[in-house]
């Protein structure tokens, strides 16, 4: 990497690239990225537009020497690129909808990342990221592939084990988490230590402290928790939470709270309230916002977006890897025995000091015991699920899905992997040839 930085930003007509540009404006003393390049797909041109001229009006307010530049070009968008980050949605929000309300008609939960709603969008996605993977090998080798497009960690495990690329994935709820605690104690983010063990949305929180002094039981004492605008606000069953010991990721209410929120989320489907729903309608307003030629800074309803914190975290991140900062953050990387109950090329979720050669995983003080076997679980699921969305394999796809707890029944499995199948035909390639 030079002292001048190129970042390729793959699904930049994203409603969260303000955040990104806000990041890189305001860490450019010591990430100097002097381009950026937007890429999109011709369906979301007029996303990419507006992102994009606010894009400019930000960075022509700042007076910082950022060249930026819209394209539907991803191979030239690459072309050597120091970072690229991905935020892409395969299908974009209608084949969401399709994620969410699909499963509901056979009494299990539909979710863009949890359970087979979860699955489906993987198998859209992985082979997108591969291909893009195959152009960085060509275009941009030694650049880092920074993805928080979900599952993220379906994603990062199947670029670590198909690629050659240098990946990390991200998620917003270990930041959302400190962000959760610096306004619970008033106390700044530099202060509060957390321990993150699991998976991509299926982590537990095991160590909180503040200066040092853990806070973690009285935290344990109280229903709450941190949590995310995309997720029904169920207060934990404190008997359960005491008894785990550790703060549970808002994803795991799937899991422990799985008749009330598939109980929910019928409700609302039949209300025309699902999350897809909910998400168009936001993204409708914030897009009408971002037209205001006046507007030049980061709205604030952004905030409202069930991933807001995303590119802070990218940024952070990126920042990170180009200083040798050695600081401590919470990734998608490979386990390498951290966890010893997975596989050595398992993805997971966990704190990791972050150096110029990437992120190195740290051991681990505590994951409650009861939670092991449901991460192996789901990790298996998970690695099936990638193979089927390299392979193309119904067979395979119908193995990931009855080895996941959240689905009960092979033969009901059996007539939604149909019907999820056929419904996403145009996105499949590899299952339809």
């Amino acid at each position: 990497m030079g002292t001048r930085l190129k970042v390729a930003v793959i699904g930049g007509g994203s409603s969260y690239t303000p955040e990104l540009i806000e990041g890189f404006i305001l860490n450019f003393a010591a990430l100097p990225v002097t381009e950026i390049v937007l890429v999109d797909i011709p369906e979301g041109r007029h996303k990419l537009a507006a992102v994009g001229q606010l894009a400019r009006r930000m960075i022509e307010k700042s007076g910082l020497p950022i060249n930026l530049t819209l394209t539907l070009d991803r191979r030239g968008a690459l072309l050597d690129a120091d970072f690229v980050s991905t935020q892409m949605r395969i299908g974009m929000l209608k084949a969401r909808g399709w994620d969410e309300s699909i499963p509901l008609k056979y009494d299990m939960i539909g979710q863009e990342t949890t359970g087979a709603g979860g699955m489906m969008k993987a198998l859209r996605t992985i082979p997108v990221l591969l291909d893009i993977c195959k152009d960085m090998e060509e275009l941009c080798p030694d650049a880092w592939l920074l993805n928080f497009t979900n599952p993220a960690g379906m994603v990062t495990e199947a670029i670590h084990k198909h690629s050659t690329i240098k990946s990390i994935g991200l998620c917003n709820s270990p930041i959302a988490a400190y962000k959760w605690l610096s306004g619970l104690y008033n106390v700044p983010i530099d202060r509060i230590y957390c321990e993150f063990a699991g998976l991509n949305h299926l982590h537990w929180v095991g160590r909180i402290e503040i200066d040092g002094e853990s806070k973690l039981e009285e935290l344990l004492d109280s229903r709450g928790g941190y949590t995310a605008a995309n997720i029904p606000q169920f207060a934990w069953n404190e008997t359960l939470i005491k008894s785990v010991g550790a703060i549970p990721s808002y994803y795991l209410k799937y899991f422990y709270l799985h008749r009330e929120m598939l109980a929910e989320q019928k409700t609302a489907a039949a209300k025309g309230e699902s999350r897809a729903e909910t998400v168009k309608r936001l993204e409708d307003e914030l897009f009408d916002i971002y037209k205001n030629p006046e507007l030049a800074e980061k709205p604030k309803q952004l905030e409202q977006r069930g991933g807001a914190y995303y590119s802070e975290a990218a940024v952070n991140l990126m920042n990170s890897l180009y200083n040798d900062t050695g600081d401590i953050q919470t990734l998608n990387v490979r386990n390498g025995g951290i966890l010893d109950f997975l596989p050595d090329d398992a993805c997971i979720e966990v704190n990791c000091k972050v150096t110029k050669e990437g992120p190195i995983p740290q051991p681990v003080s505590t994951v409650p015991a009861s939670a092991k076997g449901l991460i192996h679980a789901v990790k298996t699921y998970e690695s099936l699920a990638i193979t089927a969305a390299v392979t193309g394999s119904r067979d395979t796809a119908l193995l990931a899905l009855t080895s996941h707890p959240l689905v009960d029944s092979a033969n009901a499995a059996e007539r939604m992997l149909a019907e999820m199948l056929e419904q996403n035909k145009a996105y499949l390639p590899k299952f339809f040839g």
